[in-house]
């Protein structure tokens, strides 16, 4: 009897699955005729000309924006855009830049691009692109872009400035394939700590992840400090590949999961190349979606230390859907989970809440005590190793909580950035001094070392905010000066090195690399 009733009620379920599925072929014919007819009573009878793409652009988006914060509409520039950084490279002269004083400072050639095999230098000021004036005409940055960029092969003709050089140079860039790197910095904490910051995860993420994690064992590495601060995600693989290092043979990394999406589950290969070490990951409020993925597979499986604060809180799946014109929806289609089984996406009743969200976090103080966060019970979940405790349903909420540090900030510091002093002042001195630091400072590890920003060259700080309307603050700038110093070393470091300098210089102030450390360190 009861075999039948299981039957029955199978058979009644189907019949209902039939009946909804044929209900909702039928809804779907009347809602696109229904869209259809809209279109073509607009195009037809609206009383003045229309431009019908941006209406049907208009049409798309408002469809959207009744569904989630993630699902989203693009045009085919803003695609192009969207792109670049997460597909590995893109066509253009190979220059890492500035603007200063309406003025195109060139930071440095990329090694190897077509900037510097013309003989483009670090230093260089570019004032003419194709014979048009760019330098002090109050040209935006993406107009600027948009002239240098270009197809591999075509030419760019650029005239430039360069200290010591009384006439204009010029040069005849082929422009050509420049590599776009979503790895930040790479190098040695203490002998046995490395430290790898990942800003984004794309097509070459995790070729860059290997050769910098071989590099570091080659230097001593047993124990990995990984950064996926201010971190906004990127490519799920990226992120699957990246959490395959640290965890054992068929342990669950994520899983999806959506309502026409069955649950797609994926697993540890068991062949990564730090399995043992200790490891810590860094997150913060704006670490996000893959970035989540990573922390929350290391937490899940006690496998290493999440430290920070607590991070953005995606857990949506979007499918890029392109469109015949080159534009794009990012149309969510599922919600992704970790190996304990967490969402953690934050809620969205609605965009204007969704995205208020992280100054609401401040505002309760959260930012600077953990004791602020509250998750209901009913997202509780467990780790799987040591049944720790830990929390969907709002990012991932680290192990070890480090809380924003105000200590160095003041006022009078905040309207020297806001107002570009410091990056301005930081172009004056690269510029009179490069040669000179140069040649003093053959090496990071001397100039980490001995290098230190002289009287004049505050004074120079102190006197350049006074132009831009800074009134001194003697008191907030002998609370704020070691900090100012400590920015200005670390973008002199970068621009007479790279980006991994800047980091290993500026990290010195980051609680959260220090927290990693003391418990790689102690424990």
């Amino acid at each position: 009897m009861k075999g039948i009733n299981v039957i029955a009620g199978l058979l009644a379920c189907f019949f209902s699955i039939g009946v909804i599925q044929a209900q909702e072929k039928k809804n779907d014919h009347s809602l696109i005729r229904k869209l259809t007819l809209a279109q073509f009573a607009i195009a037809n009878l609206y009383v003045d000309e229309t431009n019908e793409s941006k209406l049907v652009e208009a049409a798309i988006q408002g469809m959207l924006e009744e569904l989630d914060p993630h699902s989203t509409y693009s045009n085919a520039e803003e695609v192009k855009k969207m792109n670049e950084p997460l597909q590995g490279n893109f066509d253009g002269i190979g220059i890492q830049f500035n603007m200063a004083e309406d003025t195109l400072f060139v930071i440095q050639p990329v090694s190897g691009g077509p900037s510097e095999k013309v003989g483009i230098r670090a230093g260089d000021r570019i004032t003419h692109v194709n014979n048009t004036l760019i330098a002090g005409v109050k040209m935006t940055t993406d107009d600027i872009t948009r002239r240098l960029k270009g197809p591999k092969g075509t030419k760019v003709n650029v005239k430039v400035v360069r200290k010591g050089v009384d006439e204009l140079l010029s040069f005849t860039i082929e422009r050509d394939k420049i590599p776009v790197y979503s790895l930040d910095a790479s190098y040695m904490i203490t002998p046995k700590i490395g430290y790898i910051k990942i800003n984004r995860f794309g097509a070459t993420t995790y070729e860059e992840f290997m050769e910098a994690l071989a590099s570091l064992k080659g230097q001593g590495l047993q124990d990995l400090i990984l950064d996926l601060q201010g971190n906004g995600g990127g490519y799920l693989n990226a992120a699957i590949d990246i959490a395959n290092e640290f965890l054992g043979s068929g342990e669950l990394i994520v899983y999806t999961e959506g309502r026409r999406n069955p649950r797609h589950e994926f697993f540890a290969k068991g062949n990564g190349k730090h399995q043992n070490g200790k490891l810590v990951v860094l997150v913060d409020e704006f670490s996000a979606s893959a970035s989540e993925i990573v922390a929350g597979a290391v937490q899940d499986w006690d496998r290493g230390m999440v430290v920070g604060r607590r991070s953005f809180g995606k857990g949506l799946v979007q499918r890029p859907i392109d469109l015949p014109d080159g534009s794009m929806i990012r149309l969510t289609v599922a919600r992704y989970y970790t190996p304990a089984g967490r969402c953690i996406q934050k809620p969205y009743e609605s965009i204007e809440q969704y995205n208020a969200d992280l100054i609401e976090r401040y505002n309760r103080g959260e930012m600077m005590s953990a004791d602020s966060v509250h998750f209901p019970d009913s997202l509780k979940c467990t780790t799987l190793k040591k049944g720790r405790t830990v929390y969907g349903g709002g990012g991932i909420m680290p192990d070890y909580f480090v809380p924003v540090d105000t200590t160095l900030f003041t006022k009078y510091h905040s309207q020297l950035s806001n107002k570009g002093v410091l990056l301005k002042v930081h172009f004056q001195l690269i510029d009179a001094h490069r040669e000179e630091w140069t040649k003093k400072y053959d090496d990071y590890a001397v100039f980490n070392k001995d290098f230190d920003l002289d009287a004049d060259m505050m004074q120079q700080l102190i006197e350049e905010g006074e132009k831009e309307g800074v009134k001194f603050n003697e008191e907030q700038y002998k609370k704020s000066e070691p900090l100012i110093k400590l920015q200005l070393k670390a973008l002199i470091a970068r621009d007479l090195w790279d980006m991994n300098e800047y980091y290993h210089t500026i990290n010195v102030v980051n609680e959260s690399v220090n927290k990693a450390v003391e418990l790689l360190e102690t424990e």
